[in-house]
């Protein structure tokens, strides 16, 4: 095999051959394989959120020229960092990268290069300017010495006899050899994502648990890295995530509902958006990921922002008898009284619940008991509902007509994420699972937003039923919805009309007119993700 075509970055995208035949009729056959193509490469350039609560973009901009040595080691062209172009989009930052280039694999005609591969994860990381660290590390050259020179490719899942995806075939700790018997040798044509120099042996590679094990030097696409840069002051965030929250058009006073907030990155950017004056709840059903947002809320400097821990299933209280708290709780109040107490705790809320008629089960507690368990606590540490003297608080939900604006930001196939390297873990059944919890998400949502609101529904897929088929649902099931222009519009249009699926299913999409009041990024003709936003007028709903 000529060595040029076997070290090289060209990569083909395996899908489910149902999915695949599906996106096909979606988009015909030369768009998607451009789709395909593009989702294998990153983005050409780092999008950045000033948080201008705390700094200005021209500030950031000089603090990254001025850091001698770049962000990671490497130096920031003048050139290459600037403001976005987009009117009112100039607090967010692009610094340019460059790529691809072709890597030099000059030793590999006199011998075999030392090699390292690296699981599919650990490789889409360092296409986007990560280095490569001991976890990610599958298998080595045998007498790879702290300093060498190493070529990295990496392992994609492979197919199973029953024609079903599986995993690398690799155990971990294996030598190569640098011949054909080597796992997937053949299968790694034009999967090197470029040269590095090991930081340590390769006993020590497999020996320890963490570290950077390969430093890249040379990179197929040269991105820099922002890791523990500028914190509070700038946010990594994909372009059409901070576009979403501009949609949303969020306005000083109000009440705003972010139902799956996690990791917080849409949520800060409302939250700025609204001068940190109003209401900006985030809710999640992961507590560590509840704590990710209150945590990335207290780095920016916001104090506007509420976290719950809330399923989004549930997001409507179902109690008729419910009266929202304070803390987002829900109480009977006709079979126990309560009394919530809120005390200032670095800077947090935290909520104590005290019910003076007892447990709710007719028992009084014993005193001695809860000052026992209280002393217990402090022996122990704060636990994990105490983090930072702040707490995770559970919600029952919300009243309906509640919120002046919701962002539905849904949990998604995510297949517009680049760079990917790998999409057969999708079929049809598990897309068509994704568009069914989505329905019933917006249902909840549709509730939440007062007459007048306005909804935002946004994916970060390519998946036309999770996107114009969701929209279809929503202007079919509620009336009182209609689709408002966005502003800034940057993405393109939305798919019209409708599709046949293998199984004989007519999926709907939409109508002639509609397809202008959505945005649709498509990673093929943009530099972005795939993503997709839809904004919803709410109007009377009694008519």
């Amino acid at each position: 095999m000529d060595s040029s075509e076997r070290y090289c970055y060209n990569p083909t995208l395996n899908w489910n051959p149902q999915v695949e035949e599906y996106f096909i009729k979606a988009y015909g056959a030369d768009h998607f394989d451009r789709i395909s193509k593009a989702l294998t490469r990153p983005s050409c350039y780092s999008c950045l959120r000033v948080n201008v609560m705390k700094t200005t973009s021209d500030a950031v901009i000089e603090k990254l020229l001025s850091m001698q040595h770049g962000t990671d080691g490497r130096d920031i062209d003048n050139d290459l960092i600037h403001k976005c172009p987009i009117p009112g989009l100039d607090y967010v930052v692009f610094v340019q990268g460059t790529g691809p280039h072709k890597i030099e694999y000059a030793d590999v005609i006199e011998q075999p290069v030392k090699e390292v591969i690296v699981s599919r994860k650990c490789a889409e990381a360092v296409l986007r300017g990560a280095q490569v660290y001991v976890p990610g590390v599958l298998a080595c050259s045998a007498h790879v010495e702290k300093g060498d020179s190493v070529a990295v490719s990496v392992a994609i899942e492979q197919p199973e006899p029953d024609g079903k995806w599986g995993g690398t075939g690799i155990t971990r700790g294996i030598v190569l050899q640098g011949s054909e018997t080597d796992p997937q040798y053949c299968q790694r044509k034009g999967l090197y994502i470029g040269r590095g120099t090991a930081m340590m042996s390769r006993a020590g590679i497999f020996r320890v648990l963490q570290g950077i094990a390969i430093s890249m030097s040379n990179r197929i696409f040269d991105l820099p890295s922002f890791n523990n840069v500028l914190e509070g002051e700038i946010f990594l965030q994909n372009l059409p995530s901070i576009i979403a929250a501009h949609a949303l058009d969020p306005q000083k006073g109000e009440r705003i509902l972010d139902m799956c907030a996690a990791p917080g990155g849409k949520t800060t950017a409302i939250a700025m958006l609204m001068r940190d004056e109003g209401e900006v709840v985030a809710a999640d059903r992961s507590h560590n990921k509840v704590m990710d947002v209150q945590n990335l809320a207290d780095e920016m400097g916001l104090k506007s922002i509420v976290t719950y821990k809330l399923d989004a299933l549930k997001s409507v209280a179902t109690d008729a008898l419910a009266t929202e708290k304070v803390s987002g709780k829900t109480e009977d109040t006709n079979s126990k009284s309560c009394c919530i107490a809120k005390e200032k705790m670095n800077g947090n809320l935290f909520h104590r619940e005290n019910r003076v008629n007892g447990d709710g089960n007719g028992q009084v507690p014993n005193i001695m008991s809860v000052c026992g368990k209280d002393k217990q606590r402090t022996k122990n540490g704060i636990g994990k509902n105490h983090v930072n003297g702040g707490r995770v608080e559970k919600s029952k939900g919300f009243a309906p007509n509640s919120f002046d604006r919701v962002l539905l930001d849904a949990p998604c196939s995510a297949l517009g994420l680049r760079p990917r390297l790998f999409a057969g873990e999708e079929t049809l059944e598990s897309l068509k699972s994704h568009k069914k919890y989505q329905r019933k998400m917006l249902d909840q949502a549709v509730q939440l937003v007062r007459p007048g609101g306005v909804l935002v529904y946004s994916t970060c897929t390519i998946n036309p039923g999770e996107n114009e088929a969701l929209v279809r649902y929503a202007l079919d099931k509620y009336s009182f919805l209609s689709l408002a222009p966005q502003h800034p519009r940057v993405g393109g249009p939305g798919l019209l009309g409708h599709c046949e699926l293998s199984d004989g299913y007519v999926e709907e999409w939409l109508k002639p007119g509609e397809e202008e009041l959505v945005q649709r990024f498509d990673p093929s003709t943009s530099d972005t993700i795939g993503f997709f936003i839809a904004k919803f007028k709410v109007g009377c709903k009694e008519a």
